[in-house]
């Protein structure tokens, strides 16, 4: 592969924008190790198996735990906690950005996490497919001394990512098909995302999505349970307790940061929605903006 010479996620990552790591393959650097145990906001995508073994995760301040055969994947801009790394784990971690999923020619609707679970437990023949992919990776882009071609890289990459995505699905009530219900909810995630601190009204982000406000609604409480609204909210807030946990700043600058312009009311409604105030979030810290 190319020299390294990129950052991501604050660490080194090979320039075509895919990074694997196993317990044959550590981060070798004191450094390094240190820097991975550091909570930050994820701007790629991560994926974990656990082929033997037990170990704890927190994103978005929820605990994951898993053991054999189990998977977990996060996504850009979830907050993520690394554990340290236990004793006898066997595993793999992959990590890649969305401009590796433009490359690749077909969708993925589980990196969306739709149905919200994080988590998988493929059954064994996949659970053998799956980690036999993942160290054909690991050998293309760590153990071989040869450059291996992109197309062969991605190529392997898109059989994974298929595999997690039907095992994500299976036995779901949606299957495994990116109906168009399930399209449109995956791209008002995604609106969300990207425009979160803009506040978007619901009304433009129906128009941007080329439905109606009560066609947004259908779809949005079909699929993660709350209205439009409360989903903006909910996300807001969730970012909110990110920054009172993991930042410096004020009130009032936290809420100009989010898209408020009246910290007042930023106030108020954190309170309402997570039963906190916010000068009470990390009691000890100095939250008063003064």
């Amino acid at each position: 592969m190319q020299e390294q010479k990129e950052k991501y996620d604050g660490l080194p990552y090979d320039a075509l924008g895919i990074k694997i790591r196993s317990d044959a393959n550590p981060y070798l650097s004191a450094e390094l190790q240190k820097k991975l145990l550091e909570p930050r906001k994820l701007s790629s995508y991560f994926i974990v198996l656990i082929e033997s073994g037990s170990i704890t995760y927190n994103i978005d301040e929820q605990d994951f735990t898993l053991t054999d055969g189990h998977l977990l994947f996060a996504m850009p801009n979830q907050f993520f906690i690394p554990p340290a790394k236990s004793r006898d784990l066997k595993y793999f971690k992959l990590l890649f950005d969305e401009n590796i999923l433009a490359l690749l020619p077909q969708q993925f609707p589980f990196l969306a996490n739709p149905l919200y679970g994080q988590t998988m437990a493929p059954e064994p023949a996949a659970k053998e497919r799956i980690t036999k992919v993942f160290g054909i990776l690991n050998q293309l882009l760590y153990l071989d001394k040869v450059e291996t071609d992109t197309e062969i890289i991605l190529a392997y990459l898109n059989t994974l990512l298929s595999e997690l995505n039907s095992a994500y699905f299976k036995n779901r009530e949606t299957g495994n098909s990116l109906n168009a219900n399930l399209s449109k909810f995956i791209e008002f995630k995604l609106v969300v995302e990207t425009h979160l601190t803009e506040q978007p009204s619901i009304p433009a982000i129906a128009e941007k999505l080329a439905l109606s406000t009560n066609s947004l609604y259908r779809i949005v409480k079909e699929y993660s349970g709350t209205s439009p609204k409360d989903f903006l909210i909910n996300r807001l807030m969730a970012e909110a307790q990110r920054k009172l946990r993991y930042s410096n700043l004020s009130i009032k600058e936290l809420a100009f940061e989010l898209g408020f312009n009246d910290p007042d009311y930023f106030s108020r409604l954190f309170k309402k929605s997570t039963g906190k105030s916010a000068s009470d979030f990390l009691p000890g810290q100095d939250l008063s903006g003064k």
